[in-house]
């Protein structure tokens, strides 16, 4: 049997294949984007959103206090419940990430999605990692009833938390951000102002080093954005869903 490609279509030239067949059926589908994964960013948002803020809101500003809180059941339990929101946060994130490439379709630019890609990538790894070392330190103060380790293990596992969700895993987002917002501006996936918008935010997630923790709700509040424009119109770009 001899057969021809043409696009992503293959024909078949058999006599003997039925005329459904030889006329040009045999097409390989390609796989669609569920609508349900637009709402993907919108979960992400909620629920970064809500474990960054309960952080914010139970654990101490002042490194001095960072072995008092453990031993509050209260300020210790919001905390254990914003970390367990946050893997489900990242596996929202990653479908998200799916969404934003389905909506570029054909016109993604390989450097910046490899920037793009990767910066995504990184950021959920930083966000995991830095989780990890939060539960860790809980989960000792609940099994040893109170903040048994010392202080200076107390100060250093507060200390990479930080570095890991402030300093690397914003910067991936930073990252992220300003990679989207230049994506969107050079192929109008969607309207232009959204760049504007995040270039503001990558830029202040960027330099912002140890201003406020409440910067880091920037990131989830684009995140939103985005996602409701793109449930607004529809997960397929408007190139692409002309050309169906």
């Amino acid at each position: 049997m001899e057969a021809t490609y043409e696009g992503n279509e293959i024909v078949s030239q058999s006599p003997d294949l039925p005329p459904s067949i030889g006329d040009g059926a045999l097409i390989r589908k390609g796989l669609r984007t569920p609508r349900a994964a637009g709402v993907a960013g919108v979960i992400f948002s909620i629920l970064l959103g809500v474990a960054l803020t309960l952080v914010n809101l139970a654990s101490p500003a002042q490194p001095a206090t960072v072995g008092t809180w453990l031993g509050e059941t209260s300020r210790r339990g919001t905390v254990s419940f914003a970390l367990h929101l946050v893997p489900y946060a990242g596996i929202a994130f990653l479908w998200f990430i799916g969404v934003l490439r389905d909506r570029i379709g054909q016109r993604e630019d390989r450097f910046f999605a490899t920037v793009f890609l990767g910066s995504g990538l990184l950021f959920v790894a930083m966000l995991f990692a830095a989780s990890a070392v939060a539960g860790g330190l809980i989960n000792d103060s609940v099994l040893r009833d109170g903040p048994a380790a010392g202080s200076a293990l107390l100060d250093l596992g507060r200390q990479v938390t930080g570095l890991l969700l402030n300093t690397y895993a914003m910067r991936m987002a930073a990252v992220f951000t300003l990679s989207t917002a230049t994506i969107i501006l050079r192929t109008d996936a969607l309207p232009r102002w959204f760049s504007f918008v995040g270039f503001a935010v990558g830029l202040v997630l960027l330099l912002s080093f140890g201003v406020t923790p409440w910067v880091e709700l920037l990131f989830p509040g684009w995140v939103l954005l985005l996602s409701v424009e793109i449930l607004r119109t529809g997960l397929k770009d408007p190139g692409r869903a002309a050309a169906d």
